[in-house]
């Protein structure tokens, strides 16, 4: 095996590995988002994210844009339990 074999597997690796951390970022990314700003369904956005990046990437920028949406938290009424 020459030195440029060795270094082929190397880069094929490398690649490899890389492409595996990329594909794991982009899932947690929508959760970790909602989370750090407190939304209100901040589960539903994580499980959004690797579903949508599992099953199809088209609609995973849906779950980034879910992840900044503030949606108001339900008002509490006082006659209201």
């Amino acid at each position: 095996m020459s030195f440029l074999d060795v270094f082929a597997w190397f880069i094929l690796v490398f690649l490899a590995v890389f492409a595996v951390a990329i594909f794991a970022a982009m899932g947690m990314a929508p959760g970790h988002i909602a989370k750090s700003r407190n939304h209100p369904w901040a589960t539903a956005v994580e499980v959004a994210g690797w579903v949508t990046l599992i099953c199809g990437f088209v609609l995973w920028p849906l779950s980034l844009i879910w992840a900044f949406v503030d949606a108001p938290a339900p008002s509490r009424r006082e006659g209201a339990p």
